[in-house]
C-alpha cells in the first residue's frame, strides 16, 4: 500500500468495494463465456495482457459491466501491484463467504437427515406441514440440483394436515429423484403447492423426457419400470401409489415429450 500515490490507494478501494459488493451465482460455462467477452473488451480498450487481467477480474466477479468505473485504474503504471492486492483482501471476504455458506448448509444438512431419519413408531396421524418434507428432500438432493437443475417454488399458504410425514418424505423422495434422473439432472423443477376443495395438492414438474402415453397407466404397477434393466426395482411409483392410497389421497400424472408432472392430492382432515 505505501507503494501506491493517494490517487491509486482511492482506485484501490474502489476496485475493493466493487469486488466486495457482489455474490456471483454463474455456472462454470456462464463465467467461461463472461471471460471471453470481459477479454474483448479488454482487447478494444488497447490493454496489454488482457487475458491476464479478465482472469483475475473475473475470479473477483468483475465483467465488462463493471469495465466504467475501473477502466481508469486499469491503465494505471500500477495496475498489476493494485489487482493484486484487491484480489487478496477481496479473496479474504470471498473465503469467508464459502464458510458461511458452507456451515449454513451443512446445518440445513443435518437437521434434513434428523428430519428424514426419524421414525414415528406409533404409527398414528400427526398434524405435520407437507411442504417441511418436500425442502427436507430438496436439502438432502442440493449436489444434485446445483450441478445443473433450476428449482421453482410455487407454494401457497397451506395449513398441516393429518398425515404420515414419514412416509410422505418416502412419497416426495421418490418423485424429485424421478424427476432428476428423467431430466439427466439437467432441467428445470418446479413444486407447486396449493389448496383444492379440502385437499392439499402438490404438483411436481419436470422437463425430462416424458412417459410414453401408452406406459403411463402402468407405471404404479409393482414392478413395472421405464428404465434401463439394473437401474430401476419397479417398485419405487408403487410405494408411492400404496403410501397414497393410506393417507386416502390421490396421485395421478401427465406427460409428454419435455414435462411431466405427477400431482399429489391428500385430505386436509384424513379419513
Amino acid at each position: 500500500m505505501s507503494e501506491l500515490s493517494s490517487e491509486q490507494g482511492q482506485q484501490l478501494m474502489t476496485l475493493l468495494e466493487c469486488a466486495l459488493s457482489k455474490t456471483p451465482t454463474f455456472t462454470v460455462r456462464e463465467e467461461r463465456q463472461l471471460k471471453r467477452a470481459l477479454t474483448q473488451h479488454l482487447e478494444a480498450a488497447g490493454l496489454p495482457d488482457a487475458t491476464a487481467i479478465a482472469d483475475t477480474l473475473g475470479d473477483m466477479g468483475l465483467y465488462s459491466d463493471d469495465l466504467e468505473g475501473i477502466l481508469p485504474m486499469l491503465r494505471e503504471p500500477k495496475r498489476e501491484l493494485i489487482l493484486e492486492l484487491a484480489y487478496r483482501l477481496s479473496g479474504l471476504q470471498r473465503s469467508m463467504q464459502r464458510i458461511d455458506t458452507a456451515t449454513e448448509r451443512a446445518a440445513k444438512v443435518v437437521f434434513a437427515l434428523k428430519n428424514y431419519a426419524r421414525y414415528d413408531h406409533t404409527g398414528e396421524r400427526i398434524k405435520a406441514q407437507v411442504l417441511d418434507g418436500i425442502e427436507t428432500v430438496l436439502t438432502l438432493y442440493y449436489n444434485q440440483l446445483k450441478r445443473g437443475v433450476e428449482v421453482i417454488r410455487k407454494y401457497e399458504e397451506i395449513p398441516q394436515i393429518w398425515c404420515y410425514p414419514d412416509e410422505l418424505n418416502q412419497v416426495w423422495t421418490n418423485l424429485i429423484h424421478n424427476a432428476l434422473q428423467a431430466m439427466d439432472n439437467r432441467g428445470t423443477l418446479t413444486i407447486q403447492a396449493a389448496l383444492a376443495q379440502e385437499r392439499v395438492q402438490i404438483d411436481i414438474n419436470d422437463t425430462g423426457s416424458g412417459i410414453a402415453s401408452e406406459l403411463q397407466e402402468r407405471i404404479f404397477e409393482p414392478f413395472f419400470t421405464t428404465k434401463a434393466p439394473g437401474e430401476g426395482s419397479g417398485l419405487g411409483l408403487s410405494i408411492v401409489k400404496n403410501i397414497i392410497d393410506k393417507h386416502k389421497g390421490q396421485i395421478t400424472v401427465a406427460s409428454q415429450p419435455g414435462q411431466t408432472i405427477f400431482s399429489v392430492r391428500l385430505p386436509l382432515h384424513g379419513a
